[in-house]
């Protein structure tokens, strides 16, 4: 039927006649994105097409949202909304090496007591993942990692990838009600070249890499500009949040496919650790060969009903890694060595570069972390190094080419004074970082404020660097608290602000009031508590007056916590400036509560272990895992408040009079393995 006959339809003919065209042109879609194999001319494809518009055109209230039409996205949206995912998208643990492969092969074989536990391999995609959720075949979210409990809704953006289906193949595999799929998107290598050659011909900014071009493509907020762009994607995750899925990852993987999901052809089952190793090296060797970028493999066991027993720590889970590749090295010229002032003071030296190209980065500055790291490399101005990016991303100086010296290279030693603030630099004893002594230091108050509205912390849109600049060196803001005191009319004296962004800024401070306890804690910038730690702390005491409250003795009950934290947080907390920017936050309405986590079930619920020394069957922090899956508590401490201290080879000594001290029972690596089931 050609466009011009639509006219003579009646409307259930043209509701017939565009489902029938939908199913046709997506089979065609699956043939020529997935499989490779297009049975039909472009003409042909093109004409399928143009029935389908002129069919839709003349009954509007016929377009579905999976309609082929609708690829080309909708009209720009305000910004992104927020998805919880269904279950966390974790990352992976990654490891550098032979022998950290076969220790996670051997552990995994080791706990699940087998002979082998058979792996499935696949190349670690250097894209940005995405979660996507289809109910009855059709798609109807699609979200990105984010913090990995909640990602920005891309559903409108992700509808406009053609390898993306939007409804499920029907001729393969029953389609299942709910189906959670995880993936990759990225863009090939030659069209992220073809793309930069556009972005420069409009006088538009180019990318570094195709990953950055990935992630920057998929968080257009008008989806006709993703559209635009060449997106791919690889399907590697059919999640436990589905109402079905196969019993092994290779299964999965089948599943996807013949439900019209692409899955990466490299992809491969092995059964030994042998072949798995081989077969790293063999795609590293490969590596410039394929058509996309990649930094490593992944491999994870086989049986999911096996990553039920392995579990997860707190951040990845146990039965996967990313082995990575051999890092990318070049060598280049040290410009100048500059002092750089952090949140807490830290006085980094930063190293200054000749720029060099590092696996598709351009890399210009690398920190030397510390003065004793310098004089250990003797690195100097003016030397020639070889740099590299560890595990594909952070830049490290790895050592001086001394053969390139000539004479003319100057020494370099931290300044006595901040650089900032002028006041004296010191070094604590017992640690490799100097700090600048001042605690109201204009270049640490900035990075106090723009750590505070991180993404990961309080998550301030719109906070940049710049801005966060003026607003200290003007005196506007002397602490976090000091930002929710600013108006839209001082905003917008800034430089470069304008009512309408000022007042967008504003609103964005207003809504971080609403942040969590675990992101309020993260931004107060405590030394040694991270995202993970923040979780912890926030779901153990579930408010900040009760974290504040807790002395040295009661944080060390808390997992993970070992005395370095306890004190941390104690020194942080009993500081006056800090007390009074707590109340401060309290009067503008922050002080959010959780409630504090139920004791979980287990042969341990309810029962906190100390493990010190060295076990035979696992390691410490193993155990720690252990204690934890059954519902325990694993503290660093020995306290009043343990109920056992498992004890293995040259235990501490400092725990074992602890113990004694408070008669704590103590037990041996085959009475701890009794107690937790594992006992023969």
């Amino acid at each position: 039927m050609k466009p011009k006959d639509v006219a003579s339809m009646t409307k259930a003919g043209a509701a017939a006649r565009a489902e029938a065209l939908r199913t046709r042109i997506e089979r065609h879609n699956y043939l020529y994105y997935v499989v490779d194999q297009p049975e039909v001319s472009d003409a042909e494809y093109d004409a399928l097409m143009l029935e389908l518009r002129a069919i839709e055109e003349r009954f509007p209230e016929l377009v579905t949202p999976d309609s082929p039409t609708q690829r080309v996205g909708g009209q720009p949206r305000e910004g992104f909304a927020k998805i919880r995912h269904p279950l966390p998208m974790r990352s992976l643990l990654s490891i550098f090496g032979e022998d950290e492969m076969r220790r996670f092969y051997e552990t995994c074989r080791e706990e699940l007591g087998r002979e082998a536990a058979p792996l499935v391999a696949e190349p670690k995609y250097d894209g940005v993942s995405i979660e996507i959720t289809y109910d009855d075949g059709r798609l109807v979210s699609a979200a990105t990692r984010g913090d990995g409990v909640a990602g920005e809704d891309v559903t409108a953006n992700v509808r406009t990838i053609s390898e993306v289906p939007l409804r499920l193949r029907r001729d393969g595999i029953p389609v299942p009600a709910h189906l959670v799929v995880r993936g990759e998107v990225y863009m090939r290598k030659k069209e992220f070249a073809e793309l930069n050659r556009r972005q420069e011909e409009a006088v538009e900014k180019t990318f570094a890499n195709p990953r950055n071009a990935a992630a920057g493509s998929l968080r257009q907020l008008d989806p006709r500009i993703t559209a635009a762009r060449p997106l791919r994607i690889f399907f590697w995750e059919l999640t436990a949040a589905s109402s079905w899925r196969a019993p092994t990852q290779w299964e999965c993987l089948e599943a996807m496919k013949a439900l019209g999901l692409k899955t990466c052809p490299e992809s491969t089952r092995l059964r030994t650790i042998e072949k798995a190793i081989r077969w790293h090296h063999d795609l590293e060797a490969r590596r410039d060969d394929l058509s996309y970028e990649i930094d490593g493999c992944v491999f994870k066991v086989d049986s999911l009903a096996d990553h039920e027993r392995l579990g997860e720590r707190s951040a990845n889970p146990r039965w996967a890694v990313a082995y990575k590749f051999t890092p990318r090295q070049q060598t280049t010229v040290i410009r100048d060595i500059q002092a750089s002032v952090g949140r807490t003071g830290a006085v980094t030296p930063v190293a200054v570069l000749e720029p060099v190209q590092i696996g598709g980065v351009t890399v210009t500055h690398v920190s030397l972390h510390n003065q004793d790291e310098i004089d250990r490399k003797d690195i100097r101005v003016g030397d020639t190094v070889l740099v590299e990016r560890a595990g594909d991303v952070i830049p490290h100086v790895v050592q001086v080419d001394k053969e390139k010296r000539t004479g003319r290279e100057k020494p370099y030693r931290l300044p006595s004074k901040c650089p900032v603030c002028g006041e004296p630099v010191a070094k604590p004893e017992g640690e490799a970082i100097s700090r600048c002594t001042n605690v109201s230091c204009p270049a640490q108050l900035k990075e106090t404020i723009k750590h505070w509205g991180s993404k990961q912390a309080c998550d301030i849109d719109g906070l940049g660097d710049k801005i966060v600049d003026q607003l200290v060196d003007r005196g506007l803001v002397h602490d976090v608290a000091g930002l929710y005191d600013l108006t839209v009319e001082k905003v917008a004296d800034l430089e470069r602000m304008a009512e309408k962004s000022a007042s967008n800024l504003v609103k964005e401070i207003a809504k971080s009031r609403e942040a969590t306890l675990a992101r309020v804690i993260l931004g107060l910038g405590i030394r040694h508590v991270g995202r993970a730690m923040a979780e912890t702390l926030a779901g153990e005491f579930g408010a900040l007056d009760a974290l504040a409250a807790a002395d040295a003795e009661r944080l060390l009950q808390v997992p993970d916590v070992g005395p370095e934290v306890a004190a941390a947080i104690r020194e942080w907390f009993t500081n006056e400036k800090n007390r009074r920017l707590v109340a401060k936050l309290k009067a503008h309405g922050i002080d959010p509560r959780m409630k504090k986590k139920e004791a979980a079930g287990g042969r341990l619920a309810g029962k906190t272990l100390v493990i010190t020394g060295e076990l035979a069957s696992m390691s410490r922090d193993e155990a720690g895992e252990l204690v934890r899956r059954e519902g325990g508590r694993a503290a660093s401490s020995v306290s009043a408040g343990t109920d056992y201290l498992v004890v293995g080879a040259k235990p501490g000594g400092t725990k074992m009079r602890a113990a004694e001290k408070h008669k704590t029972p103590i037990l041996d690596e085959k009475a701890f393995l009794g107690l937790v089931g594992k006992g023969t």
